[in-house]
């Protein structure tokens, strides 16, 4: 996501005889967590990640949570993780109506449309009270899940509705591909004319990266402690992985189909985003109807550290904590901009042997956008010869 205060991801291009030969992609961005944690408490720690990370702020909370939970051998009762998965789909939601109403626009050179953002980010917002009353949902083992049904009916209705409306333009969305592009070039809506500009080259930045396999907390867990550097480049058994929705949207049309004639490259992502978005409401829907009140959990034996994985809107989130007399001896994370702008993942792959065409720069910020850092990013090009 452009503009976010963190740090930032650089790409540089290397082109020779019409074609990038080399893509250098490095995130500058601080991953050393322990030195903001160290020494404090559970609840501080907790109060603090939030804040730390201002993007994806719920979902690096819940994961931060789950790792402090297992490290403390508290397992919440099944209400919370319902609860949890509610509020980071909500997340998820606002993140990817982010993309689609500020950012898409700018780079297809037409105004944002801050207003439809706003209220998306409204409704979402109040999904938390409606379910936490008092704000606690930070809390091990367990808040106060008192859920509010006419609130979250209430939420659901909205996000459905904007959702439908402002970027579907009041249709389904197409499971077919030739019904998607006839909605794309139809333009109707910023998620429409966005998707238009992918499928002008549908299969830039295709590559054989495979999307991160679907691992427990304790694959983490064993890799984040044996090697401080996995957080900042990580891997799966030595080769590079793609998270996001992609990853997650693989196997459901119009995404199957999309991999199929081009790859997994520009369209795919921008279509697994759209397609993603598109169910979201009914999937905050069934939670909200399912999720009910709770109390605290059950409490086990501690081993003193853990850790927690979240799906958040881009991609796989990782955290890991030691504790030592209940203070924090050691944390680590393992974030999806990690997996997606590794030296050797999806966009430095995706990027060598592009042709070195007029619109160059424009396709590869749009294949950035589409794996979507948590940070900004800038391209530059150098030509040889």
């Amino acid at each position: 996501m452009s503009g976010a205060p963190e740090g930032s991801v650089a790409i540089r291009l290397t082109v020779s005889g019409g074609t990038v030969r080399a893509a250098r992609v490095a995130v500058h961005r601080p991953t050393d967590v322990a030195a903001a944690l160290r020494g404090k408490t559970v609840a501080e720690a907790l109060r603090l990640i939030p804040l730390l990370f201002s993007v994806c702020g719920m979902a690096q909370g819940i994961a931060a949570l789950s790792a402090c939970e297992a490290a403390l051998g508290l397992e919440p009762a099944p209400g919370h993780r319902t609860a949890r998965t509610l509020l980071v789909l909500a997340e998820t939601l606002a993140s990817h109506a982010w993309n689609i109403f500020m950012d898409g626009p700018h780079r297809l050179g037409e105004p944002p449309a801050p207003q439809h953002l706003a209220t998306l980010r409204a409704v979402t917002a109040g999904i938390l009270p409606a379910l936490y009353p008092e704000r606690d949902h930070l809390r091990p083992g367990g808040g106060t899940l008192r859920p509010n049904r006419a609130s979250l009916a209430t939420a659901v209705a909205r996000l459905d509705a904007h959702v439908a409306q402002t970027m579907l333009g009041g249709a389904p969305f197409p499971a077919e591909f030739d019904d998607l592009a006839t909605w794309a070039g139809q333009g109707a809506t910023p998620a429409a004319r966005l998707l238009r500009r992918a499928l002008d080259a549908p299969g830039f930045g295709a590559c054989a990266v495979a999307p991160l396999a679907d691992r427990p907390a304790a694959w983490y867990a064993r890799r984040l402690t044996a090697d401080p550097g996995f957080g900042a480049r990580p891997h799966d058994g030595g080769a590079p992985a793609h998270t996001g929705p992609l990853a997650r949207m693989a196997d459901q049309p119009p995404v199957t189909g999309i991999l199929e004639r081009f790859g997994s490259g520009l369209a795919a992502h921008a279509t697994a985003r759209l397609a993603e978005l598109a169910g979201l409401p009914a999937r905050i829907a069934e939670l909200a109807e399912e999720v009910a009140p709770a109390g605290p959990g059950v409490e086990r034996t501690a081993p003193g550290e853990g850790a927690g994985v979240v799906e958040t809107a881009r991609g796989r989130l990782a955290h890991w904590v030691r504790l030592e007399q209940g203070r924090i001896a050691d944390y680590r994370t393992a974030a999806p901009t990690e997996w997606n702008f590794h030296p050797d993942g999806p966009l430095a792959r995706g990027l060598v042997g592009a042709s070195d065409s007029v619109d160059l720069l424009e396709r590869a910020g749009l294949l950035a956008a589409a794996l979507d850092p948590c940070v900004a990013f800038g391209i530059d090009v150098e030509r040889e010869g």
